[in-house]
C-alpha cells in the first residue's frame, strides 16, 4: 500500500515536471517564432527602402544626411548579431524613416509622384504589419517571462536552458517627431 502511494506520488511529480518543462519549451518557441515574424516584416521594410530612397533622391538631391541615416540604420540592422541589437537598430531606423517621409512636405512634387505614392503606401502597410508583429512578439515575451518568474517556472526554465527574453522597444531617437523646415 505504501509502495503504491509512493509510486503514484512519483508519477504525479514526474507528470508535473514533464508538463512544466514542455510548457517552457512551447513558450520559448513562441517567442522565437514571433521574432521571426518581426524580422520578416523588417526585411520587407529594408527591401522597400532603397526604392523609396532612390525615388526621393531624384527630387531632393540636397537631403544627403537623411539618405545616409537610412543607409546607416539599414547597415546596422544587418550587422547586428543578437535580437536586442537588431531591435535597437530597427528602432534607429524609425527616426530616419520618419525624416525621409517628412520630405514629401518639403518637396511638393513628391506628393504627385506615382512611384513615391505607391512606395509610401507599401511602406505604410509594412509599418502596420510590423507594428502588429512587434505587439505579438512582446505578448509572447510577456508570456514566457511571466511563466519563468512563477514559483516552479524558474526551475523548468533552468532544466530546459531557457532564459527570459527582452521586449522589443523603440529607440528614444525614434520617439522624437521630425521637424519640417521650409
Amino acid at each position: 500500500m505504501v509502495f503504491g502511494i509512493i509510486v503514484i506520488a512519483m508519477l504525479m511529480a514526474g507528470g508535473c515536471v514533464y508538463s512544466g518543462y514542455n510548457r517552457v519549451i512551447i513558450l520559448d518557441e513562441a517567442v522565437k517564432s514571433q521574432w521571426a515574424q518581426v524580422e520578416n516584416q523588417l526585411q520587407r521594410r529594408f527591401e522597400l527602402l532603397p526604392n523609396l530612397v532612390e525615388t526621393v533622391k531624384g527630387v531632393a538631391k540636397q537631403e544627403q544626411e537623411i539618405f545616409l541615416g537610412v543607409a546607416e540604420a539599414r547597415k546596422s540592422y544587418f550587422q547586428a548579431g543578437s535580437i536586442n541589437e537588431k531591435a535597437k537598430a530597427a528602432g534607429g531606423l524609425e527616426g530616419a524613416l520618419s525624416r525621409l517621409l517628412v520630405l514629401r512636405e518639403t518637396y511638393p512634387q513628391l506628393k504627385s509622384d506615382q512611384s513615391f505614392l505607391k512606395l509610401q503606401d507599401q511602406l505604410e502597410g509594412t509599418e502596420n504589419r510590423l507594428s502588429v508583429e512587434r505587439k505579438r512578439y512582446n505578448d509572447a515575451v510577456r508570456g514566457l517571462n511571466t511563466y519563468i518568474r512563477k514559483l516552479l517556472g524558474r526551475l523548468y526554465a533552468g532544466l530546459a536552458g531557457v532564459e527570459s527574453a527582452e521586449y522589443f522597444e523603440i529607440d528614444d531617437a525614434a520617439r522624437v517627431a521630425p521637424k519640417v523646415k521650409f
